[in-house]
């Protein structure tokens, strides 16, 4: 990925780390890698960002912000990952998990009454209390789904980040070779 147009949208280090509720947190957010734009470190944010945005309910950036940093990726990328989830993702990709764990158990269970589309979402507690209510429905199945998916996203995401990531480097070489080929050329 090219480092000029991430550098763009990343906030830079020090402004973070400067920043008072940042600064409560002392050298944890001192690690170079937390901040580094290489391939690496955005391909394991990217990858913990991933996993941690089917975390149910709204820890997913609290788990990216503690996993990035235990695993010294980069921060930022892992924090704007877990948006991969939102009120219209977070339906299908627990339907996904389900559908996932139900193929992991080898069961063949019979899909909860409630279903997520029967949902009334003009009444916003209602509407999540019905949502949690499926949630639980889907019992085991859910339950071995969303983690497998978990790793399933976040390993499919690094091998695809790091693939993509290199395969753009190689091609500004190639392309630089090319210029550099025509300059010299009479």
């Amino acid at each position: 990925m090219p480092r000029k147009v991430l550098r763009k949208f990343l906030p830079d280090s020090a402004t973070v780390r400067s920043h008072r509720l940042a600064a409560r947190f002392g050298s944890l957010l001192h690690h170079p890698n937390l901040w580094h734009l290489n391939r690496h470190s955005i391909a394991g944010g990217f990858a913990v960002g991933l996993f941690a945005g089917l975390v149910p309910g709204p820890f997913q950036m609290l788990c990216a912000a503690i996993l990035a940093v235990a695993w010294h990726v980069n921060l930022p990328t892992a924090l704007l990952t877990t948006l991969y989830t939102n009120p219209f993702t977070i339906v299908p990709l627990y339907v996904i998990a389900y559908r996932y764990g139900r193929l992991l158990l080898g069961g063949h269970a019979a899909a909860p009454a409630i279903q997520p589309y029967s949902i009334d979402w003009s009444d916003p507690a209602g509407s999540l209390h019905a949502l949690l209510d499926w949630t639980l429905a889907l019992g085991k199945p859910l339950a071995v789904g969303l983690p497998a998916l978990a790793v399933t996203l976040a390993v499919l995401g690094y091998v695809a980040m790091q693939a993509g990531w290199r395969a753009y480097v190689v091609l500004a070489w190639r392309a630089r070779a090319r210029r550099r080929a025509r300059k010299a050329a009479p």
